[in-house]
């Protein structure tokens, strides 16, 4: 099975992975559009917590007797600024109301309701610049793991034109905490100018798993074991919105020994 899913031009799903669909355990992931006006009904199961992003666009979401108004915002996840979450513990009825045109994203992962509904409100969100020369990227974490939640983790990243991303190329396989921890991961790709694409390799020390992508406009890339660098062509700027999830909430990983001098000063 290919790790590339490829989105649905139209409609209001545009990808969607199920542990059922993906063959391993933990990451859940679905995006979808609204036009402006649409509704929609999105129901967290038992067992499964849920993190709702925003994308694009303006909504409100309602949760049994909790309402979130207008937010997001965003005309697109390439200005500087953060987008609106709603974290939603599992089985969480969750309504959304598109005042605009809106693009929204609901990871989900393994939960036992520990943690109660809330908003993760964009100007609580930190941001950050990661690397350095071509390899500089800009970082939202979304729902890290200093933030309450059980198993998820989320996080999104703008990659420049001619730059490379989740490089040098690191791994997050192994139960091997704190060298490593074991994590799935899915990267939800958008292109600037969208007719653009972006190229990502997912491939094992040994080589048994070994796929080179070339992945477009709102295409997802499952990564279920191994390193997994992304690279921008000339003139495109890549983003992607991560999620992480495994056995343990915490983001060790260990970088390619082949590739690893490049973090040496």
């Amino acid at each position: 099975m290919s790790l590339l899913v490829k989105a649905r031009p139209e409609g209001r799903r545009i990808v969607q992975v199920t542990p059922e669909s993906a063959g391993w355990r933990h990451v859940g992931f679905e995006s979808l559009r609204l036009r402006a006006g649409e509704d929609a009904a999105l129901d967290l199961p038992p067992g499964r917590e849920g993190c709702l992003v925003v994308l694009t666009g303006t909504v409100d979401v309602s949760a049994g007797a909790h309402l979130f108004e207008r937010i997001g915002g965003r005309a697109s996840v390439f200005e500087p600024r953060s987008p609106d979450a709603v974290y939603a513990p599992p089985a969480t009825p969750l309504r959304i109301h598109a005042h605009e045109d809106a693009e929204l994203a609901l990871a989900t992962a393994p939960g036992q309701g520990r943690h109660p509904l809330r908003l993760i409100a964009a100007d609580t969100m930190q941001r950050s610049v990661r690397g350095q020369g071509s390899n500089t990227r800009y970082v939202c974490d979304i729902l890290p793991q200093t933030e309450a939640a059980e198993s998820l983790l989320v996080v999104e990243v703008v990659t420049p034109a001619a730059h490379s991303s989740s490089y040098p190329p690191h791994k997050h396989d192994s139960d091997n905490v704190p060298q490593e921890s074991s994590l799935e991961e899915t990267y939800y790709h958008r292109i600037d100018p969208p007719q653009g694409f972006a190229f990502q390799r997912v491939y094992t020390d040994d080589r048994e798993l070994d796929e080179s992508m070339a992945v477009c406009d709102r295409d997802l890339v499952m990564v279920p074991r191994g390193y997994h660098p992304v690279v921008m062509p000339h003139g495109y700027r890549g983003y992607y919105l991560n999620v992480m999830a495994g056995p343990r909430r915490v983001w060790h990983f260990k970088n390619d020994p082949a590739h690893d001098w490049l973090m040496k000063p």
